[in-house]
């Protein structure tokens, strides 16, 4: 009974072993075949950004100053300290202040607190600039990330590009090769010259070469990819590559747009995007620390308060029997209180040397400021019409793209039928691979120039459909 019970047991948990097993491969096969959408790719890539930790790291440090600034203005420095003496030898008597031979120990004890009543506003102004810089690094990260989303974009438009570009080309290798066995059978009963079948042959030749050297190019796209991902390079990464072209379709099938305008466009991305709140943020503090400058020159007053008490005994003694420790502690008790007012006379023109740097460094942010707003209104202006014109090129070519297929559908079969040479037909098949490549690039093109428009608008590129 009980060797039954135990290969029972045992079986049983060779089941649920093979089980968990089975279950185990299940889930990795799931992962490893994890199709990755664009929004996927822009996810990863940001949270595993050594740019961005490094900006938080920043923003860490910001906080920091910003809690500092509210403790230096509003809280007293509070400081303590305690002391013990012994001495061997003559020494004075605190009592007699006479020197006498003897030992003796002194114990001290302190404490006391500053606080800054006034200093020509450098702790209000240390405020604003700490809630300004915290508010600075926060758009810096999100700068970065937009960058990073950005990029990303390119880079997979790229592997979209060269995927799509494998597949139309695979196909003209399939043709071609069927071309090829139909030009073999016409030479064997006559309607074809060998020429023509060499020249097929050649066409077939050509095709494989391109095919080759496309995919080529889409394993250098891809480990572009991978690198502004930040995804391991040799581990395998598959991307949706079909949701780019039906979500371009969707916004082109009519030329125009309906949205914002220009002006529009430039309004919002002057109110929403962090390259301009960092300049002016640079220029509000510029501002605000050519102010504590110039106070400097007035008078500082502060409050300080303090209390301290000792005790001594003088060991070994005859006849000496010092008073208890609670007693001299309470007895010897003092307190103290100061006002003191700092006037500024003269440090050698360092104030005045200060101030005329802060009164540049001004002039410097306010200049980068407004050169920052003509920059962002002609890249506002500039996406708006290269999207644009990328749409009405992706019509075009789209358009073309479809004449270039009925052409091509037409040709092959007057080329089935021997009406046209292999050349006219070589030339039929490579007009069409060039318009559908052109119409993919085309594409892609207005795909992105689209979310270029939609990020001035105020919607973040891992926000945006």
């Amino acid at each position: 009974m009980k060797k039954n019970k135990v290969n029972t047991i045992i079986r049983r948990l060779a089941s649920a072993c093979l089980f968990a097993a089975a279950s185990w491969h299940w889930v990795a096969s799931a992962q490893d075949t994890a199709v990755f959408t664009l929004r996927d790719c822009m996810e990863y890539a940001i949270s595993n950004s050594t740019q961005v930790r490094i900006q938080q790291a920043d923003n860490g440090d910001s906080q920091i100053a910003r809690r500092q600034a509210i403790l230096s203005a509003f809280t007293p420095s509070v400081s303590g300290s305690a002391g013990i003496y012994s001495s061997f030898g003559r020494a004075i008597d605190p009592e007699s202040n006479t020197y006498r031979t003897s030992s003796s120990l002194n114990n001290s004890y302190s404490v006391s607190a500053g606080i800054n009543l006034f200093n020509g506003f450098e702790a209000v102004n240390n405020l604003r600039i700490t809630r300004t810089a915290l508010a600075m690094g926060l758009n810096m990260e999100q700068q970065i990330k937009d960058r990073i989303c950005l990029a990303t974009i390119e880079a997979y438009c790229n592997v979209v590009y060269y995927t799509q570009l494998c597949r139309i080309i695979g196909e003209q290798v399939k043709t071609a090769e069927a071309s090829l066995v139909l030009v073999r059978k016409q030479e064997e009963l006559g309607q074809k010259s060998h020429a023509d079948a060499v020249q097929a042959e050649a066409d077939l030749a050509d095709k494989k070469y391109s095919l080759t050297s496309t995919r080529n190019m889409l394993s250098d796209a891809l480990i572009s990819l991978k690198d502004v991902m930040f995804w391991p390079i040799t581990e395998p990464l598959e991307i949706d590559t079909a949701a780019v072209e039906e979500e371009a379709l969707r916004y082109g099938d009519l030329p125009g747009h309906d949205g914002p305008g220009a002006e529009e466009t430039i309004g919002k991305a002057l109110e929403t995007l962090p390259d301009i709140f960092i300049a002016k943020g640079r220029m509000d503090n510029a501002r605000l620390e050519l102010r504590t400058a110039k106070w400097k020159f007035v008078p500082s007053l502060s409050l300080h308060a303090g209390w301290s008490t000792s005790y001594y005994t003088y060991p070994g003694q005859d006849g000496y029997v010092a008073s208890p420790f609670w007693n001299q502690f309470r007895n010897n008790g003092g307190e103290y209180i100061q006002l003191s007012l700092s006037i500024p006379i003269f440090n050698r023109l360092s104030r005045h040397s200060d101030v005329a740097r802060k009164k540049n460094a001004y002039k410097r942010a306010e200049a980068q400021y407004e050169q920052t707003v003509r920059d962002v209104e002609a890249e506002v202006c500039r996406a708006i019409q290269d999207r644009d014109g990328a749409e009405a090129a992706f019509l075009l070519a789209d358009r073309r793209a479809a004449v270039q297929k009925e052409s091509f559908r037409l040709s092959s079969r007057q080329f089935e039928q021997g009406l046209i040479s292999s050349i006219e037909y070589q030339t039929v098949s490579g007009n069409l691979l060039k318009a559908l490549a052109e119409r993919l690039d085309a594409m892609l093109q207005y795909h992105i120039k689209k979310r270029i428009v939609e990020y001035y608008n105020g919607t973040s590129y891992i926000e945006q459909e």
